[in-house]
Formats: C-alpha cells, structure tokens, sequence
C-alpha cells in the first residue's frame, strides 16, 4: 500500500472526512447479501436470512459436480453475527433472572443414553426421537428436553448435594416434529429447577423467574398470560368415575391436544381407551372450567387439587403477579412425569404457541431407580418468545461495537500498531487491528462496526513517540503518547 505520513495534508483529509450517521439504512447497507436465485444452492451463493428454519430445500448434500448445498439441515438454524448478538442478549437475560432468584448453573451433554427418555409410555416425545446406535453398539439421543438429564445429574450427585437444589440450564434440545412458526427441529431451552421443596411455594418462586424476564423484556400482562392448573385436577375426576389408575397418563396425553384437536376428536380418541360415554363427558365439562371457585363446587373443597391452586393464587397475590395468571384446567401438559401443579404461558392473541411451561414432577427419580425426591421445573424455549418479541417490536438493535480501530499508516509501523493493540487488549478494550488496507476503506469500516476511536501510527508520530486518535462520534482529533493510551 501506498505510504502515508502525518503531514498536514493528511490531518487535513482526516479534519474534512464526513461522519456518516449509523443509522439503520447505514446498517442494512452494511449487512444486505445478494440473493442468488436457481434450480440449487450451491457453495458460496448468499443464503437469505439465515436464522429462517431450512424449508423445502433438501438436507446438505453433494451433488454429482462435488458442490455442497450449504443450507443447514431441515428445522436447524445459523447464527451469523448479527444473530448471534441477539441470542447472546437473550441468554443474558436468562442467566440475569436466574441470579436474582439464586439459581446455580449446571449443564450436561447433548447426546443422552436412548433409555433416559424412552421409559415414559404414550407420550408424542417419544416418537420424535433423533436417536441412533453409537459405534460402540450404544443406543443413545440427541436429548428432546432437559428435565431427565437433570434428574440424573441429581441422581448422581447424590448426598453430596444438600436440598433444596436451585439449578438453572440454557442447553439445546432437538425433535424431529412438524414444523410451524415458533417450531423447529432443534432449539434452546432456558430451564429453572427445584429439587426438596414440597409446597407450593416452589412453583410461585418458578412462576416468579418467569414473569421477571417477561418484565425485562418488556412485555406486559396484557399480551402475556400464565395459564395455571393441576395434574390432581383430572386424577380428582377420574376417581369420581373409578377410572383405572394405569390409564392416567394416557388420558393426560389425550386431554393436552385440547385446543389442537376438535372436542368430538378428543371424544373418540378417550373412548378409544374403554373410558365410558359419561366419564369422557365428565372430564370434559371439568377440564373446560375456567373458574376456581366453579372448579371447588364440583370437586369440593376439601380435594388437595383445589387446596394447591388456592394456596398458589395467594403466593401470587403476595408475589404481585396475580395479573398475570389464571386458572385453566384444561391445562395438563404433554409429559406423563408431571404429578401436581401444571402451568404454561401464553400469547393473549392466541398466534403462538406455548410460550413456556411446566409443573410439579414428585415421581420422576423413581423412574430411573432412585428414590423420588419432590421437584418442579419449566422450560423456556427461544424460538418462540423470538417471534413475540418480532411481533411486539420489542427486538433490541444490536449492532457490533468496537472501542478502538488501530491502524499503520506504512507496513513498517504494523509492529508498534501490533504493539498498541495488545497494550490496549490488556486494559479491556476491544480493538480491531486493521493493516493494508486504504485509509477511505477504514473509515467505512469504522461505521460499519461503530467503533468509538480510530487509531492511526504515523511515521512522524511515532518518531516522536505519539499517534494520532480520532473520537468518530464527534471528529475530534488529537496526539497521544502510544504509552498513555487509555
């Protein structure tokens, strides 16, 4: 490249250099791609917005000239910068919550043994497993939710962990499902545990974290609603019909479609399992209430179903969120290890789906052959709570910002910028160092990345042992000494 020096033609061109504003249509410039339209996607043509779930293209493939389709597999995603920031920001948020109600993170690995999730009969779960036999003749998953992995985490732990257990997780999950909006194949999953707390205190703590973080994002009660119900709400109805225990969990499937299957679907999918025509009608008419008190006149009160869901709504009244749910009991969620408090949020425009839920799971350690431990939990999944973010204009710009750009004005001054940029790293700035390029091509990178300062090693300079910066939000330029740069 061409050599410059800080004569003062060059402080000139730097004094008469326009700021151009960082506005959106600078930023859209900034990130638009060409789209290249033809039979196939091939290697290196733009993909459009990356973060859109892979539709009707196939899988990655190779074709006969050796070219790889380079859209993800069906139903996962990409995350480029610009999404990446954003699920980043999304992340912190959940993590933020989770401090302020005194949760630890734990993790665990993606890929589960196939037995950790396949041991509960009946439930749609099962039969969207992304498993397969490992090379060692293993039979293991890509895990579908999270709550087993902990249980066996808990399991393992042992008593070298004292209850109550506070536990959070963000880790992804993966099903092969039908895709909608909202839906995809793989997602993150922000989830919330507590293990050794019996009351239902544990839940109001639960349903707490989750209005919390709508609160944080700005979304109010008027568009977000938690319904709220109890698995002993149904288990209270099939006694009063004496109702086999072991077709519980199977009834509980079936009632989760409400809403998503007609009434006469749901109907003759119970019938389906020897239920008579009066306790299909029966459960029915109770998991269509609305009203707590009208739930209390049909069961009575002294029912623990009704007793819970009484004591949940006063916690929330002392929470300060009793605005925020209501009684629901057709609620009873998809999963068979749910024993008691169930609940999940909601869009109040009825576009999306479940935004969240969750519930009691006092068996669930059993299961596996461990002694049962009361628990409860939620998962919070990110796709979602996305599109209602969308929806409400809600998203937070998040462009890409640097604090510094340092830049040699000749190649024989790349070691001191090289020099500069480390002293700068070690204070905690974030420093782009930028070498042969031109000076126009800088500047426009500056913009592009809203860096704060641009740095500039000069000949005549750094002879004197100085460089020249340049504030971009206001174009003030001055001299510094390169070791009192701050």
């Amino acid at each position: 490249m061409a050599a410059w020096s800080s004569s003062p033609s060059l402080r000139h061109l730097l004094l008469l250099r326009p700021r151009l504003p960082l506005g959106p249509t600078c930023l859209a410039g900034s990130f638009s791609r060409r789209h290249v339209h033809s039979r196939r996607r091939r290697l290196f043509s733009s993909a459009s917005s990356s973060t859109l779930t892979h539709g009707d293209a196939a899988s990655a493939h190779v074709d006969g000239d050796g070219v790889v389709d380079v859209n993800p597999p069906r139903g996962t995603r990409d995350f480029p910068p610009e999404e990446m920031r954003l699920r980043t920001w999304l992340f912190d948020q959940f993590r933020e919550v989770s401090r302020l109600m005194a949760f630890e993170e734990v993790d665990f690995p993606v890929l589960e043994s196939e037995a950790l999730f396949i041991r509960k009969a009946g439930e749609e779960i099962t039969q969207q497993l992304y498993n397969f036999e490992d090379k060692g003749g293993r039979r293991v998953v890509l895990r579908p939710e999270i709550t087993p992995s902990l249980a066996r985490l808990v399991i393992k732990q042992g008593k070298s962990v004292s209850l109550p257990l506070k536990w959070f997780t963000i880790g992804q999950c993966w099903r092969y499902e039908r895709m909608t909006r909202g839906r995809r194949r793989e997602h993150y999953q922000w989830n919330m545990d507590i293990f050794g707390v019996p009351k239902v205190q544990a839940e109001a703590e639960l349903l707490q974290a989750i209005v919390l973080l709508f609160q944080r994002l700005g979304i109010p009660s008027s568009d977000v609603g938690i319904r709220v119900s109890s698995r002993k709400v149904l288990q209270a109805v099939l006694n009063m019909y004496s109702i086999p225990e072991h077709l519980f969990t199977e009834v509980c499937v079936i009632v989760d479609k409400l809403g998503k299957l007609t009434r006469e679907e749901i109907e003759k999918e119970l019938m389906s399992t020897g239920l008579s025509s009066e306790a299909v009608q029966g459960i029915i008419e109770v998991l269509s209430l609305k009203s707590l008190s009208k739930l209390e006149e049909v069961l009575g009160s002294g029912v623990e179903a009704v007793a819970d869901l009484k004591k949940l709504f006063s916690f929330a009244e002392q929470y300060g969120y009793a605005d925020w749910i209501c009684f629901d009991a057709s609620v009873v969620r998809g999963l068979a290890y749910y024993t008691g408090i169930v609940f999940e949020a909601f869009d109040r425009e009825g576009k999306l789906r479940a935004i969240c839920g969750g519930g009691r799971y006092d068996r669930l350690l059993s299961t596996f052959g461990s002694e049962d431990i009361p628990a409860c939990g939620f998962g919070f999944g990110d796709a979602v709570i996305v599109e209602l973010l969308k929806e409400k204009g809600l998203l937070p710009d998040m462009p890409r910002q640097i604090d510094d750009i340092v830049f040699p004005l000749d190649e024989e001054l790349e070691g001191p910028a090289s020099s500069i940029a480390s002293s700068l790293r070690k204070k905690g700035r974030a420093v782009d160092l930028v070498e042969d390029k031109r000076l126009k091509w800088v500047f426009k990178h500056a913009e592009r990345i809203n860096a704060s300062r641009l740095i500039l090693v000069g000949n005549s300079e750094w002879e004197r042992g100085m460089v020249r910066v340049k504030i971009l939000s206001t174009r003030e330029e001055f001299e510094v000494k390169a070791g009192e740069l701050e």
